[in-house]
């Protein structure tokens, strides 16, 4: 078998020169999208040298959207949907309409037809799942009120753009060029269809899934194989997303996101989190890689005016849009900033639908490049757009780390509240040891809350959070998450703050054991070493009794 084959070379080269521009990004003070998005125009059909294949890694893309909602859903409870659905569902709804106005005249200048309009703004409307929720994860905000928002925002845009791939070729066939005479009539039928099928899918899921799913991975977990652990985790998020998209006609991303949702009210979510979020990392890579690969830098030489316009309308016109209905709801400045910087872009339906435009000859050629520079342009954009609007402290503290309070003097600083850092924490807060709590998982931190520790919600990894936690005044660091590498590198970052700071860190393998042993940390707990010479202990006092 040949080892060149269009799918083994469209991810080596993807991931290889996604890698190698990401670490260029980052070395230049940039976002790595930028840099995943320059990978694909280097390995994309319009620039010389090596050409991927843009179907393949479109398909490997979605795999990625699919493993990042299902994430999502993870940590996305039925309530904090239902909570934000006042501002959600009229805030998504009145700015799709408003960009689709905005498309619609821009189209018309440019001598188009109204139908030929309607998508042309439809796909300007439509912010990008994967752009969003990196943003927001980026920035620590996915759990505060206002990261629910734009994740509810997120969720309502994604129905009413599967509500409108299904009504597209009715349209064209009542309105189209080559339209056959059907009336308004001809709209219904499809129309209550779509209804139907998404209402029984969230009945399915909410009725039947519910139960079904976090049943059968507890099974799973009991059989002791995390092999089978992660291959369980794997097939929900990709079987659910699969068969809602084939039996009820909804997205991918709606699918994940309704599995992982369900999956996150069962105390396994945080291990299934775990267990997914390597090949989430990697797909999504992948999807900026591709976006990357569909713009053809020609079009900013023939174009320049209408292009600049549509960029104008994604990155201001629908933020304005986005910012004054969040403010007219009467939520904060700080809230309708973060709403607005998330949806300056478009991406991935965005795409679906300008291809399927120009396939029923309703879309000129002209607009599908306009779509996909825009696209383009806009994500190269936002993550300097937010880091600018969204990521300022504010009415809900940002998304920086909110100080724990007053603190003594050498107080314990413990990294992690799962099963292994509750418990010590409640053994340290029983002894009376001053304690503070890191924990970027909200159903972590808000145990920890109610356990009566003092916390600091954010990403350790983070100076702004260790700071947060009095790490300069502490007199020791435990870190109790079980990646052992990024553990080291906390200890990295503690150790610049603070360098004559005490460390013990929790390791999971002999390798973990090393590298950390090679950063200077004296006191590594590896699981095996512990249970072993617990068993020889014990082995050794019931020789001696005998």
């Amino acid at each position: 078998m040949p080892h060149h084959t269009p799918l083994i070379g469209t991810i080596v080269a993807g991931l290889v020169v996604a890698f190698l521009m990401g670490a260029l990004a980052h070395r230049l003070k940039v976002s790595p999208l930028v840099g995943y998005l320059v990978a694909g125009i280097i390995v994309g059909p319009f620039t010389p040298g090596y050409v991927a294949h843009t179907g393949i890694a479109n398909e490997l893309a979605e795999i990625g959207v699919i493993l990042l909602m299902f994430g999502v859903g993870l940590h996305f409870s039925l309530r904090d949907l239902l909570s934000v659905r006042r501002i959600a569902i009229p805030g998504a709804i009145g700015q799709i309409v408003a960009a689709t106005l905005m498309g619609m005249g821009l189209s018309y200048v440019m001598g188009w037809n109204g139908l030929a309009g309607f998508v042309f703004g439809l796909a300007l409307s439509v912010a990008s799942t994967v752009v969003l929720l990196r943003a927001l994860e980026g920035h620590n905000i996915v759990q505060t009120h206002r990261g629910r928002i734009a994740v509810g925002w997120l969720i309502v845009e994604d129905l009413v753009m599967v509500l409108a791939l299904v009504l597209l070729p009715v349209l064209a066939n009542v309105f189209g060029p080559e339209s056959k005479g059907a009336g308004w009539q001809a709209l219904l039928v499809p129309l209550g269809v779509t209804f139907l099928k998404v209402g029984a899918f969230l009945a399915l899921m909410l009725l039947v899934a519910r139960r079904v799913i976090p049943a059968a991975l507890h099974w799973v977990v009991h059989t002791g194989s995390r092999e089978l652990f992660r291959l369980a985790v794997l097939a929900i998020a990709l079987g659910v997303a699969f068969g809602a998209a084939l039996a009820f006609g909804v997205s991918f991303a709606l699918g994940a996101f309704f599995a992982g949702m369900i999956l996150g009210e069962t105390p396994l979510s945080r291990q299934a989190t775990a267990e997914t979020l390597p090949l989430r990392d990697a797909f999504a890579v992948l999807f900026f890689v591709s976006v990357g690969m569909l713009f053809n830098p020609s079009i900013v030489i023939e174009q320049p005016l209408p292009l600049l316009a549509a960029v104008l309308i994604i990155l201001v016109g629908k933020s304005v849009a986005a910012y004054a209905i969040v403010r007219v709801f009467g939520h904060g400045n700080q809230t309708a900033l973060t709403v607005a910087a998330s949806l300056a872009q478009i991406g991935e339906f965005s795409f679906i639908l300008a291809s399927l435009g120009t396939g029923l000859g309703i879309l000129p050629d002209e607009g599908r490049d306009l779509i996909l520079a825009g696209a383009i342009i806009s994500i190269f954009l936002n993550p300097l757009i937010f880091s600018l609007l969204a990521s300022r402290r504010g009415e809900e503290g940002g998304g920086a780390a909110a100080p724990a309070g007053p603190v003594t003097k050498d107080h314990v600083v413990l990294i992690g509240y799962g099963r292994v850092g509750s418990r010590i924490a409640s053994e340290l807060a029983r002894g009376g040891q001053a304690l503070i709590v890191v924990e970027d998982q909200e159903d972590m931190a808000k145990r920890a809350e109610a356990d009566g520790h003092k916390v600091v919600r954010g990403n350790a990894l983070e100076d702004s959070t260790l700071q947060a936690a009095g790490i300069t005044q502490a007199g020791r660091l435990l870190i109790a998450i079980p990646e052992g590498f990024e553990g080291g590198v906390i200890v990295e970052h503690a150790r610049v703050l603070n360098p004559g700071l005490d460390v013990i860190v929790r390791a999971h393998s002999e390798a973990e054991v090393s590298h950390l042993e090679q950063l200077g940390v004296r006191h590594v707990v590896f699981g095996e070493h512990e249970i072993s010479a617990r068993i020889l202990k014990l082995t050794a006092s019931d020789a001696a009794t005998v």
